[in-house]
């Protein structure tokens, strides 16, 4: 378990951000070094079909058409940051002002599809803002994200925003969450895993604390150890892995217990497979993914909570590596 001290902090931090630098990495990994984001920026990204209608699994409550319905996930289930746009923060903030979150600088909607043009996110604001935001408000803002489609025509404008990004946030002592998502007409296959693993190098090229990227997939070969290379890949930057869509309970705590107990990840992010729920069941799906995430729990146990036969207090302190 890394508590913040034995941190090793980029040399691009300066000396008087450091200390803010080190509290954040603990405070947005709840004190054991892996992160546990609950992924909120889907407003944008897939507009309102993740929040109304079906899904893989049949309806999508009621609860999830309300906005603040995630906030509440947020504030009542065990998390470590909760990642979403800043005006979406600044809406509901003041009414979840315990929560730990992380400002999503860029987005883009899915209407304009690959085979038509390149994808590229633009950044929409600078740190700046978010360090205005949390200093106005008193909201806990440990970190910032941005997305790269790496083989995209538009790659360079990306990186390039990226790069200033990082450097910024650690500026000012706050850590940085890249997704990076090989995607474009030049990308045959987003799951690659050789493509992935290269995904995960280019963020740690570019300084980046943690990088979100997708589980890669490949006929006959088992995910859990192809996906090794892109941890290896990642040096000192922590790799994240992308929870998908909704899906069965039991498979889904099974995948993400082994992308981070067989593969070594350092984190999970998750989105629809928490918010697609009512608000109990969905606290208690923050609770399970932490049970593993945080807390080094078997697949069992962590079920077992999210079931309501189990209870689940984390304790920074007991938590395995």
């Amino acid at each position: 378990m890394s508590n913040g001290n034995d941190l090793e902090i980029p040399l691009d931090v300066p000396a008087a951000a450091r200390e803010r630098y080190r509290e954040n990495f603990r405070l947005m990994t709840r004190g054991t070094g892996r992160l546990m984001l609950f992924a909120g920026d889907q407003k944008v990204e897939h507009l309102n079909s993740d929040f109304v209608g079906e899904n893989e699994l049949g309806p999508i409550p009621a609860d999830d058409a309300d906005p603040e319905h995630m906030f509440r996930i947020a504030s009542r289930g065990t998390i470590g940051v909760f990642a979403t746009q800043l005006g979406m923060i600044a809406r509901y903030g003041a009414d979840y002002p315990d929560v730990n979150y992380l400002v999503k600088l860029n987005s883009k909607t899915n209407l304009v599809k690959t085979d038509t043009m390149d994808p590229l996110s633009e950044l929409w604001l600078d740190v700046d803002a978010v360090v205005e935001l949390a200093r106005e408000s008193g909201l806990k803002i440990p970190a910032v994200g941005y997305t790269i489609y790496l083989g995209s025509t538009h790659e360079p404008r990306m990186l390039s925003q990226a790069a200033r990004l990082v450097n910024a946030a650690h500026r000012h002592g706050l850590l940085v969450v890249l997704w990076i998502y090989p995607r474009g007409r030049s990308v045959a296959d987003e799951k690659d895993p050789h493509l992935i693993a290269g995904a995960t190098g280019v963020a740690l090229t570019l300084g980046s604390d943690f990088v979100k990227v997708n589980y890669p997939r490949a006929e006959g070969r088992e995910s859990s150890e192809i996906f090794k290379e892109a941890v290896a890949a990642a040096g000192r930057t922590r790799v994240v892995c992308a929870g998908g869509s909704s899906t069965d309970s039991r498979a889904f705590l099974q995948r993400l217990h082994d992308q981070i107990h067989v593969s070594g990840a350092q984190g999970h992010a998750t989105g629809r497979n928490i918010h697609q729920k009512p608000l109990a069941e969905a606290v208690r799906m923050c609770d399970a993914i932490s049970a593993i995430t945080l807390a080094g729990m078997g697949v069992d146990d962590a079920h077992a909570i999210y079931l309501g036969e189990k209870e689940f207090e984390f304790r920074p302190e007991e938590a395995t590596a």
